[in-house]
């Protein structure tokens, strides 16, 4: 659409899919292994947070809601691959070190954290490739941000914008933990951004252009 409005004809577009989604899904079908111990009898939540505009007191409430969430789930398990950088190391093992069913982890691979991902009920990051993944694998997503360069994903309600706001991590997990409606609503794995053919349509398009 950006293209045409810029008067690009509409015979010179392909669109063929983000191939990312391509590497996820050839990914994702393998034999993944994910070297932590994680309790299968529990609901697995993944986070991923590192971003720099919610460095100090946005992070620390994110981490609080994270705390609080745990704590009032007990069927719940929280993985929480941790940046190394010190705003966000220091205050992740300050406040969620000593907190019996979650798990701080060095930051993981790219096949160790689509295994993670893989074995997860719900996954809440300010991550932004987790914003495209998450949804092709039929999981939802709570984004710590306020705005995202990825809206597509929250126009078809598959992620949805929580900000690094307490309050409102706590509520929309807590429902997506509690209504098997409002999970199914967005666990529909459903992606805008590609089916994990757009390699193969790349390929196709460079064929006949350049036949």
């Amino acid at each position: 659409a950006n293209l045409l409005r810029e008067g690009v004809a509409a015979q010179d577009i392909t669109v063929t899919g983000n191939t990312v989604i391509d590497a996820l899904l050839m990914t994702a079908a393998k034999d993944l292994t994910l070297d932590i111990d994680l309790d299968d009898s529990k609901r697995l939540i993944l986070v991923t947070s590192h971003r720099r505009e919610n460095f100090g007191a946005p992070f620390r409430d994110i981490c609080r809601a994270l705390k609080t969430l745990a704590e009032r789930n007990s069927d719940v398990q929280i993985l929480y691959p941790v940046h190394p950088n010190p705003n966000v190391k220091d205050i992740a093992h300050e406040v969620l070190a000593n907190v019996p069913n979650i798990i701080l982890c060095e930051p993981l691979d790219y096949a160790p954290f689509i295994a993670a991902m893989k074995k997860s009920y719900l996954i809440i990051s300010d991550s932004g490739g987790v914003q495209e993944e998450a949804p092709a694998l039929g999981i939802p997503v709570l984004v710590l941000r306020d705005e995202t360069e990825r809206p597509e994903a929250v126009e078809m309600g598959v992620v949805k914008l929580v900000g690094p706001n307490y309050e409102r991590i706590l509520e929309e997990a807590q429902t997506l933990l509690d209504s098997e409606q409002a999970y199914k609503d967005m666990a529909r794995g459903v992606s805008p951004y590609g089916d994990g053919k757009g390699a193969e349509r790349i390929v196709a398009v460079l064929k006949e252009y350049c036949a």
